[in-house]
């Protein structure tokens, strides 16, 4: 008998292990990441405050909303080496200083360019400390315990992703735009502590030096890759997309050369050439990417289409976070009987059924039972494909490269968040264009470049543009504004339903059933320790 097919029936029945004051530890390493899911999620209820504030383009608007996303999805395969070899606790602890000063210059900021600078800040302070978070978990439990973690950290981390929504549209009816980027405040210098008090300062952790050139070139095909789709659909700026497009592909190509001949490399290609690696990581971007877009096009769809204030698009949200906590503990236990695989197909088909809820349902003057649905729909499909996704990443690298694992978690979130943010912005931005350019062409009345400009823009620019005309001819504005936004955002759905579709299609045809699962796994494990020579 081979030393693999030994090594399954322990892989399988690996025991629980959980660190002294496991409760406690992971309350703080969840409030972590709550600051970092937090600031993910609060600037898409106050984007049409904050076009309005500035008159600001959809292309700025989708800078702003992404800007975030943009820093930390740049920074956390870096900052996860950063952390593997000189303290995980050391970066999470940096990071959640480093987020106060952020956010108070978001929410100050003097111009869109300071707001997006301070997005990209935030991002960065985020890179420090969420993927710690889950690199500690990793290191401190094993077994069913870390699957149970896992669980709570990923739907934790969703629901209140979900959740800021809410909590700022409750400080925008009170308070100014910037007001949404103080939330995390409070919750920062809480977890601040607790991380000072009740983390762990170092736990299996590498002596390898980091690969700073690798790290560099992650963070400049990162950066150009999410800037060029972002400037993808702005007329006249072809030079400057295909120039991001063009370093991202190079950094892309210096970046896989560096790792192979780097004698640490940042990202071991080995172990990410594991198809419980590679799959997983692969699945995970397109459903953390799907929640992320469809927060970003669901709360401009609520204010600016169905007329909710702030605080009624914050709760219209709720179904969201609600499946996901209660659907998560069940996905862990999934996991367990049934393996990755299955769990997340299943995940899968109910991110499907949202959008094509959106795409269906989603019109103007529907009744709220339509837009909870669809939201409901995205919940359960995040929360029972979040925890295969992360827990695949963790199960398939040693625990000394947890920090490229938990990284590749993280990237799950946030690259996918980005990248469908930046496509689905890109697209509503082209769609609204089109229609709105058509509807005044289909109109035959005269209309100088300048207004046009500012009509086909966005639709807080054209909301702002028809306070200049009469009552009529406000009214006749804002509905063709509506209609606009109403064929971007079916190009947007069309978009999220072909990459859950295809990301579907991916899982099934690649990623290991559950018996092969164990078996890898196992024998990874036998490789990584040297058990298997």
């Amino acid at each position: 008998m081979s030393r693999t097919a030994e090594t399954a029936p322990r892989a399988a029945a690996e025991p629980s292990s959980s660190p002294a004051r496991a409760g406690l530890i992971l309350a703080s390493l969840i409030a972590v990441a709550a600051v970092a899911n937090l600031g993910l999620a609060v600037a898409n209820v106050a984007l049409p405050a904050i076009g309005k504030h500035f008159d600001a383009s959809q292309t700025s608007l989708n800078l702003i909303a992404v800007g975030y996303s943009l820093g930390l999805a740049a920074s956390v395969l870096y900052l996860g080496a950063v952390g593997d070899r000189y303290g995980r606790k050391l970066l999470l602890v940096l990071g959640m200083a480093l987020s106060v000063p952020a956010a108070c210059l978001a929410a100050w900021a003097p111009s869109q360019g300071v707001l997006i600078a301070a997005r990209i800040i935030g991002g960065l302070a985020a890179g420090m400390a969420y993927p710690t978070t889950l690199a500690l978990i990793t290191a401190l439990w094993s077994g069913p315990a870390r699957t149970r973690s896992i669980a709570l950290w990923a739907a934790t981390g969703g629901a209140i992703s979900s959740l800021g929504p809410l909590c700022a549209g409750i400080l925008l009816e009170h308070h100014w735009w910037g007001s949404v980027f103080l939330i995390t405040l409070p919750l920062a210098v809480v977890a601040l502590v607790m991380a000072v008090l009740l983390v762990p300062s170092h736990v299996n952790e590498s002596t390898d030096p980091v690969d700073n050139l690798g790290g560099i070139l992650s963070v400049v095909l990162v950066a150009a890759l999410l800037l060029g789709i972002n400037f993808a659909p702005v007329p006249g700026e072809t030079a400057l997309v295909l120039g991001l497009f063009a370093i991202a592909a190079a950094a892309l190509v210096a970046f896989f050369l560096r790792q192979r001949r780097a004698p640490n490399p940042l990202y071991d290609l080995n172990s990410a050439s594991r198809p419980t690696f590679w799959v997983a990581a692969c699945a995970g971007l397109i459903v953390f990417g799907s929640l992320m877009g469809a927060m970003f096009i669901g709360q401009q769809f609520l204010q600016n289409v169905l007329d909710y204030s702030t605080v009624d698009a914050g709760l219209a949200i709720l179904p969201a976070a609600a499946c996901m906590v209660l659907v998560a503990p069940r996905s862990a236990k999934l996991v367990e009987r049934n393996g990755a695989r299955q769990t997340l197909l299943s995940g899968y088909v109910f991110v499907l059924l949202g959008f094509l809820t959106m795409l269906l349902l989603w019109k103007e003057g529907i009744a709220y039972w339509k837009v909870a649905l669809g939201y409901a729909f995205i919940g359960i499909g995040v929360g029972l494909a979040g925890t295969p996704a992360s827990h695949s990443l963790t199960g398939s690298v040693p625990v000394k490269r947890v920090g490229m694992a938990s990284g590749t978690a993280d990237l799950q979130r946030d690259l996918g968040g980005a990248i469908m943010q930046s496509i689905f912005g890109a697209l509503l931005t082209a769609g609204y264009a089109a229609a709105g350019g058509a509807a005044i062409a289909a109109s035959g009345k005269s209309v100088n470049d300048t207004v046009q400009t500012e009509l086909t823009k966005s639709f807080s620019s054209a909301a702002d543009t028809a306070q200049r005309y009469p009552e009529s001819t406000q009214d006749a504005i804002i509905a063709g504004a509506k209609t606009a936004f109403l064929q971007g955002d079916q190009w947007a759905y069309l978009a999220g339903i072909v990459a859950v579709l295809l990301g579907a299609a991916l899982v099934f045809f690649k990623f290991p059933k559950a018996e092969a699962e164990k078996r890898l796994l196992a024998s990874y494990h036998a490789e990584d320790t040297g058990s298997g020579e």
